[in-house]
């Protein structure tokens, strides 16, 4: 009963993901369903702007939380629907939400499991994971080649704390949130003609190797301080 009390909040995740996959959810974060219903969507956030806008942050939340792919097309949902700023702002949003939730049901669910299994690797890591995990999981994030669920789940299991983790998270994001939200604001057309939006420009070399040296840049304490120790 107690190991049931400390699974429940990954239990519960794992039954959202089950009921998405079974409604069949995944089709609506697509791009055909996008271009199919944009102009309810346009006429629902006009009506409604903050519960839509409220309603857009859960949903994203949700879909990171449970591990649902689609997360280029809700971020380019948040371009066409309010905008590069606003929309980049609440997909970021949207995104901490819900890797702070999976962090917090893996960590409550597995945390002690895995310490009481892996003690010495944890006591060998854990010093240098309290000490550099932000700068670190700053630089995953800011590479868009990771994919974003294990690098939601990596830090839990390891120990990481939730205050460095959410704000490496939070600013982790944006640059590539930005990037597909500025897509978005201006792909209305593109969809509406049964057109994708090319989301291979995140590794275009002027938006890659940006993103390259802001991840160089955030790895520069640690690599300070192994200077200084050596």
């Amino acid at each position: 009963m107690r190991r049931l009390a400390r699974l429940w909040p990954l239990l519960l995740l794992l039954a959202v993901l089950t009921v998405a996959w079974a409604l069949g959810v995944r089709s609506y974060l697509s791009w055909a369903a996008l271009a199919r219903e944009q102009s309810a969507l346009h006429a629902l956030v006009a009506a409604h702007p903050w519960r839509s806008a409220a309603a857009y942050v859960a949903l994203y939340a949700v879909a990171v939380g449970v591990s649902l792919p689609g997360g280029v097309v809700l971020t380019v949902a948040g371009g066409l629907l309010f905008g590069a700023a606003l929309g980049a702002a609440l997909a970021v949003l949207g995104a901490s939400l819900g890797a702070v939730l999976l962090f917090l049901a893996a960590r409550h669910a597995l945390a002690g499991f895995l310490a009481a299994r892996a003690a010495p690797l944890l006591a060998r890591i854990g010093p240098g994971l309290q000490r550099d995990g932000f700068s670190y999981l700053l630089a995953l994030r800011l590479l868009p080649v990771f994919p974003f669920w294990l690098v939601n789940l990596a830090p839990a299991l390891l120990g990481m704390r939730l205050a460095p983790y959410a704000a490496a998270t939070a600013l982790g994001v944006i640059p590539a949130t930005v990037v597909f939200a500025g897509l978005g604001a201006g792909v209305g057309g593109v969809l509406a003609a049964g057109g994708r939006p090319n989301v291979s420009l995140i590794l275009a070399p002027h938006v890659l190797l940006p993103l390259l040296g802001l991840a160089a840049l955030s790895l520069a304490p640690v690599l300070w301080r192994r200077g200084r120790r050596g």
